[in-house]
């Protein structure tokens, strides 16, 4: 069974279960750097638009050596385009935002839209081409090397809410979204509309899934309300998940939020969504057996191993033992493919990596 009919049949593209639970992970570049040094391969690296991407879709050589059954691809920056330095570590991206690398993240110091007030100003801003040549490059050459055998996922994360208020700052962005300035919905009309032409395009590329997402949640709650979700964004995606799907009725689409969304999940499903991800542990709503009573037969699953505490400073037999309950529990019957909820981090030991990675592909028959 190859990698990528395993991960179809655990999504039901394809008849029976899969031989084991199938397997993604990102690497942060530390790792991704590591693992090329013991396997002899040259990370290959895919600049993202948004940097803090760049990984997701990186790699995807080292990723699948170690295991992994899908690749990740996506858009990156325009043929040519070179971040402008600005100084202090900082850099300028396509979107003009100041891009400033943290010990975890690329962190967004200065926001292009945080002085517009008004329709007349964010017309003054150009929005980057989502169809500029060579934006889908190193995705159309990977999907070449590894399509035939490997699952493929194309990424378009931060596809509306969380690209916007990047773009203005999250204080000023939810200040007038709230109070429906007009501005507001002509940045959002945007947003939407560079996410379904990067999503189209990878589409037509031949990816077996578009991974849409942004993150909604915090530990402990919603950032902006259900109603309030429902109301200005769900109709943004139901018009984008309808063009996907008409393109290619075959095509899966997962979403991302991290944090405690559970109060969406029904709505995803409405939605048309396949896939949850990354099913956040320890926050509200994750459990996996209640998320797997309640949504099991209507929704798959991706992600659920615990990136916070678990991998960072769980000892083998807690990673292995929770292998097996997220594979007992949402493998049972398919429709889960499992991963950690985040790109694996520096503050996560390679021998932990490892140590993770065989415990799923030991997993037939759990």
């Amino acid at each position: 069974m190859t990698s990528r009919e395993r991960v179809r049949r655990a999504f039901g593209r394809g008849e029976g279960l899969p031989d084991r639970v199938p397997l993604q992970f990102d690497l942060c570049r530390s790792l991704i750097e590591e693992f090329g040094q013991r396997l002899s391969i040259k990370p290959e690296y895919a600049l993202s638009y948004y940097e803090d991407l760049t990984y997701r879709i990186s790699a995807n050589a080292i990723r699948t050596a170690l295991g992994s059954d899908c690749i990740v691809v996506g858009g990156t920056v325009s043929r040519g385009f070179v971040p402008t330095p600005i100084g202090d570590g900082a850099s300028l991206n396509e979107f003009g935002m100041w891009m400033k690398p943290s010990t975890l993240y690329v962190d967004v110091i200065k926001c292009p839209l945080a002085d517009v007030s008004s329709i007349e100003g964010l017309e003054a801003w150009r929005f980057p081409d989502a169809y500029a040549p060579g934006r889908f490059d190193a995705a159309r050459n990977d999907i070449a090397r590894f399509g035939q055998d490997f699952f493929v996922i194309g990424d378009v994360e931060l596809s509306l809410f969380e690209l916007a208020w990047h773009l203005v700052g999250m204080e000023k962005y939810l200040m007038d979204f709230a109070m429906e300035e007009p501005w507001i919905e002509k940045l959002n009309d945007q947003v939407e509309e560079w996410t379904t032409g990067l999503a189209l395009q990878l589409v037509a590329l031949g990816v077996d899934a578009i991974w849409l997402g942004e993150d909604l949640g915090t530990q402990t709650s919603m950032l902006i309300s259900p109603d309030m979700w429902r109301e200005r964004f769900k109709p943004r995606y139901a018009r984008l998940i309808r063009r996907l799907k008409r393109a290619n009725p075959d095509l899966l689409v997962a979403f991302h939020s991290d944090g405690a969304v559970a109060p969406l999940i029904e709505d995803f499903i409405e939605l048309g969504v396949d896939i949850y991800n990354p099913v956040q542990p320890n926050v509200p709503g994750s459990d996996p057996q209640e998320l797997q009573d309640k949504y099991g037969g209507r929704m798959a699953f991706f992600g659920g191993i615990d990136q916070q505490e678990l991998l960072p400073k769980g000892d083998a037999s807690a990673i292995r033992a929770e292998v097996a309950r997220r594979a007992s529990i949402m493998g049972s019957k398919g429709a889960y493919l499992m991963a950690p909820a985040h790109i694996i981090q520096a503050d996560v030991s390679p021998e932990t990596v490892k140590l993770f990675i065989d415990a799923v592909l030991g997993s037939a028959g759990t």
